[in-house]
């Protein structure tokens, strides 16, 4: 039994040694994975496969064209139509980040790294953007929204789009077109919480597409839930008919 114990313990070991070694995130930002596999408090992402994303047409895209897994994309062409039918919502809603690529992302992280940048090291940077690998954007399932015109002393990828009203919008009705918010406020990720950025898991298990947009996200969905989120389960349909569904609460979001 000793020895049985012994052989297992050795196994382990170049096993954990691997898991815990440095990666270099940028010039001279070597970081340690967390024992879980986490990254600076991120979780790994593989990268989309191009077959599958689409470009969502007209000027949704600010800056570049909002590229999306073609099932995502469906469900957002819902979202903007609903979107439009309220008046102070209706074409302003549009995307500022879709779909990143591993090599995008890590331009992205790095760039704002170093001295008179917004960001001293990757440990700091990494409470408000995934280092590369580790970003919900490669899935293709994931975007950051942004409101044009832009709201009065409220820029891009702000917590104070949560009071404006796509921001309330989104809060409201987004998980109604399967989308959740990722870093919701206090998320024990420790990552700054982000009324802009949403992931796509369909409305429901059943959904189409959703079943691989869930196992995507298992380990953020059950570790560190999402809110607003959508239930891994739904009930039957018999049962959603028989149930009188009761007014939706205005969110109380940190001012």
């Amino acid at each position: 039994m000793r020895l049985r114990w012994l052989v297992w313990l050795c196994a382990l070991v170049p096993t954990v040694a691997l898991a815990l070694t440095p990666v270099t995130l940028c010039p001279g930002q070597n970081v340690e994975p967390m024992p879980d596999g986490r990254m600076l408090g991120h979780l790994p992402y593989p990268e989309a496969n191009p077959a599958d994303l689409v470009t969502i047409p007209g000027d949704f895209g600010v800056g570049r064209p909002c590229v999306m897994h073609r099932d995502a994309a469906a469900a957002m062409a819902q979202l903007l139509a609903a979107a439009d039918l309220a008046p102070a919502v209706k074409g302003k809603l549009r995307g500022i980040s879709c779909f990143r690529t591993v090599e995008r992302q890590r331009q992205i992280f790095c760039s704002q790294i170093g001295p008179k940048k917004r960001c001293a090291n990757a440990a700091e940077r990494a409470k408000s953007s995934g280092p590369p690998g580790y970003s919900e954007h490669a899935t293709g399932y994931a975007l950051d929204f942004a409101i044009r015109p832009l709201s009065k002393g409220c820029g891009d990828v702000s917590d104070c789009i949560a009071h404006t009203p796509p921001g309330q919008w989104l809060l409201q009705h987004a998980t109604e077109f399967g989308f959740e918010l990722s870093f919701p406020p206090g998320n024990a990720q420790g990552v700054t919480w982000e009324p802009w950025h949403w992931r796509w898991v369909g409305v429901s298990a059943a959904a189409p597409g959703a079943a691989a947009a869930r196992a995507l996200f298992t380990a953020a969905r059950t570790r560190f839930p999402a809110q607003p989120g959508i239930p891994e389960v739904a009930l039957p349909p018999e049962w959603q008919k028989a149930i009188v569904p009761a007014p939706s609460p205005t969110p109380i979001w940190p001012k």
